[in-house]
C-alpha cells in the first residue's frame, strides 16, 4: 500500500512553535490527514498563479489547506476568519504561528477567484488519485445518484414582481428574468419535492464510499440527462428508476460499463428479484449525502459546481481520515 511520508509543516524554529506543536494531539484528525495526504504536493503546481512582484501574500500551499478546512468544517468566510485565529489545531495544520497574523475574511473569496473551477477540479481529480494509489478507490462498483441544492433568493418577491408585471406565475420559461440568480431552475424530486437551485450528481466508488466524479446542473436537468457527466470509467454502476432511459443506458455503453439501473415499474422486462436485489446493493450508500450542506453558497453554475468541487474533496478528506484510523485501530 501506499504511503506518504509528510515533512513537518513548516513553522519556523521558536518557542511557540514548540508549544503549538505540543497543543496538537498526536491523534488529531488533521495529523491523520497529513499523513496521508501529501497536500503540498498537490498545491505546487499552482504557485504559478501567483505574481513574483508585488507584496509577498499568503503561499498556496498554506491557500488551499485553509480552503480545505473551510468546507470540511463547512465555516463561512468570516466563521474561517475566526477559526484560523482562534483555533490552534487549524494554526498547525496551515502553518501559522500562535502570534502571526492570519487572514481575514477577504482573501476567501479572493483565492476562489483566482484558484477557480476548473482548477479546483483538477486538483480533485489529482485527490483522487492519490486515494486510488493508496488502495481506496477500487473503479469496480459504482453508485450513481443526484441531491438538490437550494439557492438563497428572494422567491417571493420575485413571483409578485412576475405577476405584477402580467405572469401567470413564475416558471423555468420567466424565472431568469425575475431571479437574482440566473441560472437557478425549479426542479423537482418524486412528484412533489420542488425546489429551486441546482442539482449535484455524484458518482461513488462503493470500496470505500469515495466521490469519485461530481457535476452541478440546474435543478431542472433530469437525472439521466446529467449521467453523462458522472458516469464511471470501467465496472457496474448501480442506479434508481430515474436512471432508466434510453439515454442513460447510451451513456454507459459509451464508457462501457456495466448498467444496473432499477427498472420502472411498467417495463415489460422488470426483473423484481433483480432490482431488489440491486436496491439493497445501493442502500449502503443513499444516505451519504444526507450531511452534506444543501444550500448553495454562490450564485452561478460555475460557482455552484467550485461548491460542488470543494464539498466532494471534503467528504473525501472525512472518509480518509475515518477509514485511516480503523485501520490503525485494527493493526493495533
Amino acid at each position: 500500500m501506499y504511503s506518504y511520508q509528510p515533512s513537518p509543516i513548516k513553522l519556523f524554529s521558536s518557542p511557540e512553535a514548540e508549544i503549538l506543536e505540543k497543543a496538537v494531539s498526536e491523534k488529531h484528525p488533521f495529523r491523520t490527514l497529513n499523513r496521508s495526504l501529501d497536500i503540498d504536493k498537490i498545491a505546487a503546481p499552482y504557485r504559478k498563479l501567483y505574481s513574483k512582484t508585488g507584496a509577498k501574500g499568503i503561499p498556496v500551499e498554506n491557500a488551499i489547506r485553509l480552503l480545505i478546512i473551510q468546507f470540511l468544517e463547512d465555516y463561512s468566510d468570516r466563521e474561517m476568519e475566526r477559526a484560523v485565529a482562534e483555533n490552534m489545531a487549524i494554526r498547525w495544520f496551515c502553518g501559522y504561528e500562535l502570534t502571526a497574523s492570519t487572514p481575514d475574511h477577504s482573501f476567501f473569496g479572493d483565492f476562489r477567484k483566482r484558484i477557480g473551477t476548473n482548477n479546483l477540479g483538477n486538483i480533485f481529480k489529482f485527490i483522487n488519485e492519490e486515494l486510488k494509489s493508496q488502495g481506496l478507490i477500487g473503479e469496480t462498483f459504482s453508485f450513481v445518484d443526484s441531491t438538490g441544492i437550494v439557492t438563497k433568493t428572494a422567491l417571493w418577491s420575485e413571483r409578485d414582481k412576475a405577476l405584477a408585471e402580467g405572469e401567470k406565475e413564475l416558471n423555468n420559461q420567466n424565472v431568469e428574468k425575475y431571479s437574482a440568480d440566473k441560472q437557478a431552475r425549479f426542479g423537482c424530486k418524486g412528484k412533489n419535492k420542488y425546489h429551486f437551485g441546482y442539482k449535484r450528481h455524484h458518482c461513488i466508488d462503493m470500496k470505500q464510499g469515495m466521490i469519485v466524479k461530481v457535476a452541478a446542473t440546474p435543478a431542472n436537468v433530469l437525472d439521466d440527462q446529467a449521467f453523462k457527466h458522472v458516469c464511471p470509467n470501467q465496472g457496474m454502476a448501480f442506479l434508481d428508476k430515474g436512471y432508466d432511459t434510453k439515454e442513460a443506458e447510451k451513456a454507459a455503453k459509451i464508457k462501457g460499463i456495466h448498467f444496473r439501473a432499477i427498472k420502472k415499474n411498467n417495463r415489460k422486462d422488470k426483473n423484481h428479484d433483480l432490482d431488489n436485489w440491486v436496491s439493497k446493493t445501493r442502500m449502503p450508500e443513499e444516505g451519504n449525502f444526507s450531511k452534506l450542506n444543501k444550500r448553495a453558497r454562490y450564485r452561478g453554475l460555475a460557482k455552484v459546481q467550485f461548491q460542488a468541487f470543494a464539498q466532494a474533496i471534503a467528504y473525501n478528506v472525512k472518509r480518509l481520515i475515518k477509514v485511516v484510523e480503523i485501520r490503525a485501530v485494527m493493526t493495533t
